[in-house]
């Protein structure tokens, strides 16, 4: 039989002590929210590494041992052959004929061979074209030759404009570095690259097209600034094109204007920014972004036992699925693991859960259900938009290292070039050869379309 303290001074005391405690359990959870926002920047494990206040040190990987294993093949440095070298040249050695320790004949005992790769300095060179040029008398016209691999009214021949965007736009080298290289001024870079845009600026559109026919799209965005304004960079990727559309808006409009209004096939994977929502196609949330928040819920209440235990059932299931695809399964094993994994997933997030930080995330997942498991129905969709990520990440450190666009015209350019080189790159040809190409070719007929010659269709 519980007694009732009647006494008035130990309630007030015990109300004093829950409000002292209520206290500091919220002073707790400011204090760890503040170390974390110090640490991990506003957006916790979602903030992206360059507005990070402090990164953690690299941990050193212990070192695999060097070699191939006993019994097997070793896969080291092979001496080149002399059927697949491009230069061999016969070096003399400096005794002469006579041995330099006591003067008697030497004998000729052959050569030894040595395989060395090297490369010639890329720089701009000089060239002068003679002409030639002939007259008819009767029809009384000028016939005069045309220099090869050069545009018209052009000072910069092809393969120069083909190896000057591929450094810039596929391996990021800056702008000043390109011209230290190759020997020329920066504004006579800048207008090569304004010029090839120009002549490819038909591609996009081209490019659009395809992309909406896609069976898996993947999209996303990324800050970009332009002529000292606020900006973004859009990409629409797939596994063999990627799109780049520099804006000055982050508004649904650009999808939109990508998308059109039609019903397309396949699926889009995206984050859940609202901005793709509307689209008209399926669309599958990435769940990489969503794992991030899972494990946000762990950091935030280390303390917590149903967080805990929430994160510990949650965080593999989500692993698993991102992981599933690369599992040596037939078909069927696979869509049959798939119908359990989101069996499992759906089963946790349906279950009542008291923490509100455990109930945001089953929210995100009761009510956005038709946007999160397409890929347990198609093989090829994958859940996480990894593949989007990796294609932005030149774009972000290109952000770094020249602070954005110096106008909209610089910013179109860079759109247009950067779509063109990386969806070359990701069809696995050589990029400056095949610019070099369309450029050698566009002179003979400047009515051609540049696509044909850049994407050629199969027969």
């Amino acid at each position: 039989m519980s007694v009732i303290n009647p006494c008035p001074f130990c309630h007030e005391k015990q109300e004093k002590i829950n409000r002292l405690k209520d206290e500091i359990i919220c002073l707790k959870d400011r204090l760890r929210h503040r170390e974390r926002t110090e640490k991990e920047g506003f957006f916790g494990s979602s903030t992206p590494p360059s507005q990070k206040p402090v990164k953690a040190n690299t941990q050193e990987k212990p070192k695999k041992p060097r070699g191939a294993k006993n019994g097997h093949e070793g896969f080291g440095r092979k001496s080149l052959a002399f059927s697949d070298a491009d230069h061999v040249e016969r070096v003399a050695g400096e005794t002469g004929e006579l041995c330099p320790v006591c003067g008697d004949p030497l004998e000729d005992k052959g050569d030894d061979h040595r395989s060395v790769l090297d490369s010639r300095p890329v720089k701009a060179e000089k060239i002068i074209y003679l002409l030639e040029r002939k007259w008819c008398r009767r029809c009384r016209k000028t016939f005069r030759a045309e220099p090869p691999g050069v545009l018209p009214k052009n000072l910069y021949g092809n393969q120069l404009m083909a190896n000057a965007a591929v450094m810039h736009y596929q391996h990021g080298i800056p702008v000043g570095r390109v011209c230290e290289q190759l020997g020329i001024g920066d504004g006579a870079l800048l207008n090569i690259f304004h010029r090839m845009a120009n002549l490819f600026s038909g591609i996009v559109p081209e490019l659009i097209e395809q992309y909406r026919q896609s069976l898996v799209k993947h999209a996303d965005e990324t800050s970009w600034r332009t002529n000292g304004k606020n900006g973004y960079a859009w990409l629409f990727a797939t596994t063999t094109m990627s799109i780049f559309l520099f804006k000055k808006t982050r508004s649904a409009s650009v999808p939109r204007e990508v998308f059109g209004e039609e019903r397309l096939p396949g699926t889009l994977v995206v984050d859940r920014y609202n901005g793709y929502n509307k689209m008209p196609c399926n669309i599958q949330y990435c769940y990489s972004h969503l794992l991030r928040e899972v494990e946000d819920i762990e950091k935030e209440f280390p303390d917590q036992n149903e967080c805990l235990a929430f994160v510990a059932s949650v965080a593999p299931l989500l692993a698993l699925a991102m992981g599933l695809r690369r599992h040596p399964l037939s078909d069927d094993q696979f869509y049959q693991k798939a119908i359990e994994v989101k069996t499992q997933i759906k089963a946790l997030m349906e279950s009542p859960a008291q923490h509100m930080a455990i109930r945001r995330i089953q929210d995100i997942f009761t009510e956005n259900e038709a946007r999160l498991y397409h890929w347990t129905v198609n093989r090829d969709l994958p859940p996480e938009n990894n593949l989007a990520e990796r294609d932005l990440r030149p774009t972000v450190i290109a952000r770094k290292v020249s602070f954005g666009s110096q106008s909209d015209g610089g910013a179109y350019s860079r759109g247009v070039l950067m779509t063109v080189v990386h969806t070359l790159k990701k069809q696995g040809v050589d990029v400056a050869a095949r610019l070099k190409y369309t450029l050698d070719q566009l002179p003979k007929d400047m009515s051609m379309d540049p696509f044909d010659l850049l994407f050629p269709r199969p027969p």
